[in-house]
């Protein structure tokens, strides 16, 4: 595995392993959410982010992660084939300067989510009843130090 930063050429690969990953784990959304939070991703976020991406030999997209101001998770997804396999943990330990305080908002509903982000030593800190677009997925706020 090797890590690296997005070129244009992954976005297409980076939505396929997002899509997966939503599908795998937040199984709480209802259809007409994950409808329109496809669509916002697909057409307002996939084309301007700046991701970090761990890609396999064949420079195949595994997971990416997107961090804000280097203290934030925005986004971390892997493929769900490889979930278990250390692509997340490698994307958060290349993407974040050891010691510096990390946080990231978790779908409270997400159990695997929150299971691997305690694992990593996150630990929560505050809840918001919301989601960032006002729908009712409450979120809890981790922060790693």
């Amino acid at each position: 595995m090797k890590i690296r930063s997005v070129i244009d050429a992954d976005r297409p690969r980076l939505f396929e392993v997002w899509q997966a990953a939503v599908h795998a784990t937040h199984d709480f959304l209802s259809p007409d959410d994950l409808a329109g939070i496809t669509d916002m991703v697909r057409t307002a976020y996939f084309p301007a982010a700046f991701f970090t991406v761990a890609v396999d030999h064949n420079d195949v997209a595994l997971g990416f992660i997107d961090v804000e101001d280097g203290t934030a998770i925005n986004a971390l997804f892997v493929d769900p084939a490889c979930h278990g396999q250390g692509v997340g943990r490698a994307l958060v330990d290349a993407a974040m300067p050891k010691g510096v305080p990390l946080t990231v908002e978790v779908n409270e509903q997400n159990h695997a989510a929150r299971a691997v982000y305690e694992h990593w030593g996150f630990r929560t800190i505050d809840r918001k009843p919301i989601d960032g677009e006002g729908r009712p997925y409450p979120l809890l706020v981790m922060r790693r130090d």
